[in-house]
């Protein structure tokens, strides 16, 4: 890679500072690629398994352009997908791109992109996760073979089951990008000229394709959670929650928020797995809680009584050991549900609050029980309705060797 003389840019001003240990360790321990990025596309920050994944020093790739040493043939989308990141019209970036490494070969990683905005809702930086996929996809291409070889012997309707997934995982997403991107730009060039009926209408539209970007992302989560192979190693599950926490807040910086995290929680497992499953119920008792705390306020001003300031988003994640396995616990103050439907809690699609309430794609807690499935884990809940809830996943401390096979 060419070196450039440039002066390193100045991170933003809530960009994660230096003082801030546990988001510094995160980096440093994760084996995950991962970069602090400007908006105009530098490289602020990188840790060292990015720079072992590309073959570049620290000194070789921070300050310079991701660009140079983005694969020529996906730069044009990486160019589309930064616009539409800073835009608003997507939330984060969940894609397989390919980077060239210093010796030439090409890189294909899982890039995941979330921008970090200040609580005006301007663009800051971005935070990039990417992890090396060379692997699967030599691995994908072989099964492919395979398959191929013994597509003669399955019925008509397997295949066509097997089409069909295949065009939600792929076809989908692009016409989506577009029909939220044109959307967005559609309602910041002619909103004005549209009449209230017809500002519904596009508020629909951008609505709905966002709900199904979601679904598409958290499907395709799903499917890697059962697939991908895990790499078993010790888990500090207390850095890994104050790292969600932190990205909660930071995704969300109208709540306030007092996340309680006890320190030592310490298993063996899939790191990359495990935050994903700390995300799931993190994001779970957040979107719960924010909903709660914002019903309460409304009641107070249709009531007319002092409707005071919203209350802040609690969560406790705490847990002790029990023999050879780690208890753990996430607790939050949210809206509740009624124990009699927590069979379906778990089960794929099935939802216990409607979209008014705060209800999602049903996908978020089905992908963490398969996580704790795949850990050779347990996971229950426990709720009351208007009085929180409570997630208890039990982990091994020590590991029990392979994961169960791939149902």
């Amino acid at each position: 890679m060419p070196h450039y003389a440039m002066s390193l840019p100045h991170a933003p001003s809530n960009a994660p500072k230096a003082g801030d240990d546990r988001f510094r360790q995160a980096m440093t321990a994760s084996n995950i690629g991962m970069a602090i990025v400007s908006i105009d596309g530098i490289w602020l920050e990188v840790n060292p398994a990015l720079c072992a994944l590309l073959g570049y020093r620290v000194d070789e790739l921070r300050g310079h352009h991701y660009s140079e040493v983005t694969h020529p043939d996906d730069l044009a989308i990486s160019q589309h997908l930064v616009a539409a990141l800073v835009s608003g019209a997507l939330a984060s970036v969940d894609e397989h791109k390919r980077y060239v490494h210093r010796d030439g070969s090409d890189v294909w990683v899982q890039l995941n992109v979330a921008v970090m905005r200040d609580e005006d809702g301007t663009a800051q930086y971005f935070i990039s996760h990417m992890r090396d996929i060379r692997g699967e996809r030599e691995a994908g291409m072989k099964l492919s073979a395979r398959a191929e070889e013994r597509s003669a012997q399955l019925d008509a309707s397997h295949r066509q089951l097997q089409l069909f997934a295949d065009a939600v995982a792929h076809d989908l997403r692009a016409p989506l990008r577009s029909i939220e991107s044109f959307s967005a730009l559609l309602n910041e060039r002619a909103a004005e000229r549209l009449n209230e009926t017809d500002r519904d209408y596009l508020a629909r539209i951008r609505a709905a394709a966002s709900r199904m970007t979601g679904l598409l992302a958290a499907l395709t989560e799903l499917s890697h959670v059962t697939r991908t192979q895990m790499r078993i190693a010790p888990v500090d599950l207390s850095l890994l929650a104050d790292w969600v926490g932190a990205e909660l807040q930071d995704a969300d910086p109208h709540h306030r928020a007092q996340i309680s995290v006890q320190p030592g929680l310490q298993v063996e497992g899939d790191e990359r797995l495990l935050k994903l499953m700390l995300n799931q119920l993190m994001h779970n008792a957040w979107k719960f809680t924010c909903e709660r705390s914002a019903a309460r306020h409304a009641a107070a001003q249709a009531s007319a009584q002092p409707a005071g300031e919203p209350e802040p988003v609690r969560i406790e994640v705490f847990g002790e050991r029990s023999g050879d396995r780690l208890v753990l616990s996430v607790r939050d103050q949210g809206t509740g549900f009624d124990m009699r439907y927590a069979h379906k809690l778990f089960e794929p699609f099935q939802r216990l609050h409607g979209p008014d309430q705060g209800g999602g794609h049903g996908l978020g807690l089905a992908i963490a029980w398969r996580v704790v499935e795949r850990h050779r884990g347990q996971m229950r809940a426990h709720s009351q309705p208007d009085a929180g809830s409570t997630f208890t996943v039990e982990l091994p401390v020590v590991s029990a060797g392979e994961d169960i096979p791939n149902a």
